[in-house]
């Protein structure tokens, strides 16, 4: 059987090891999927692959053992779980039947976000659906990441755009009984942004990364949760060439200026990637270019507001692969 292996990978099926068999991708954009659609992923995995599915690091599904032969009767069985997943959430999809389109922008990662979590700023799940509207389909290998705070569980930091949720902590003087207990929790546990002076809590906007510690820990409800924000990490990887942690580039967004961001990521890519290659990384992009034109890209036509900060420059925390440095 002759296959077309651009056509095959960009449809979300896999290359394997044995070529007759190929392996199936499922996104499921923030992480969260309805029970209903379980018995559908559990039908083809037993019809038509090995009878298991491999749950990714990215927060989907891979279905293994499938004939290639398969592959068209099981993209029109997908069509209820693309509806329920993509369409239903705003993701244009002109043939649901024919299968995914385009498989090089990965799945968005989510934490469990403030559904659940106590720590988490806002709705994750709610976001990286605003965001797979924006950029599903698209080819470009971008990998992006939301997580409710700035606990990263989800690890942003290793992904071309991670973005954290924060709270603007706001102070109620009269309330404060000094027991020092936000004080301590945050030099213990964040970044020591708190201090006790003449007894009252005085708090370091410099130093505050909107993690929301000091409401939790206090005992008369002196600290609350104001305005929601966003810091966006950018440009974290793995890979052979060169690994890095995702350097600040924003600090205190709106959410609608980190939509924004998304779409205008996909420009840049656009104006700028090496299309002498197979594909390029997002991050070997910006190297090439420089920081000043991925900032003017990246913020352009965004109304960021009045309390966000943009990095004056990204400092990476990575290493190359030169072993006569290393070892």
């Amino acid at each position: 059987m002759t296959i077309n292996t651009k056509k095959v990978m960009k449809n979300a099926w896999r290359i394997t090891k044995d070529r007759k068999l190929t392996c199936l991708r499922i996104r499921v954009p923030g992480g969260h999927l309805p029970v209903k659609l379980l018995p559908l992923i559990q039908e083809i995995a037993e019809s038509f692959g090995n009878g298991t599915v491999h749950l990714t690091t990215r927060q989907g599904f891979e279905i293994p053992g499938i004939p290639f032969e398969h592959m068209t009767e099981i993209n029109a069985l997908l069509t209820p779980l693309l509806e329920e997943l993509e369409i239903k959430f705003g993701v244009s999809l002109d043939q649901p039947a024919l299968g995914y389109p385009s498989a090089g922008t990965r799945n968005v990662v989510a934490c469990i976000g403030n559904r659940v979590c106590t720590n988490a700023v806002f709705d994750t799940t709610a976001l990286a659906r605003d965001i797979e509207k924006i950029i599903y389909p698209h080819n470009p290998h971008v990998k992006i990441a939301v997580t409710g705070c700035p606990n990263d569980c989800v690890k942003v930091h290793m992904h071309d755009l991670g973005i954290l949720g924060q709270v603007e902590p706001l102070y109620e003087a009269q309330r404060c009984i000094g027991c020092q207990a936000c004080v301590k929790n945050c030099s213990k546990v964040s970044t020591g942004a708190l201090t006790l002076v003449n007894n009252k809590v005085k708090r370091d906007a410099s130093r505050c990364i909107g993690c929301g510690e000091c409401v939790l820990q206090c005992p008369t409800a002196a600290w609350t949760r104001g305005g929601q924000y966003y810091r966006v990490v950018v440009m974290g990887r793995t890979g052979k060439k060169n690994p890095r942690l995702a350097a600040p580039f924003l600090e205190w967004a709106e959410r609608e200026a980190v939509l924004k961001l998304c779409a205008n990521l996909y420009a840049y890519i656009d104006n700028y990637i090496d299309r002498s290659l197979p594909k390029e990384h997002v991050g070997y992009i910006l190297d090439r270019t420089g920081y000043p034109v991925f900032r003017d890209e990246l913020l352009k036509d965004v109304d960021l507001g009045p309390k966000a900060q943009v990095a004056n420059f990204l400092d990476f925390a990575g290493y190359t692969y030169d072993k006569k440095v290393i070892f």
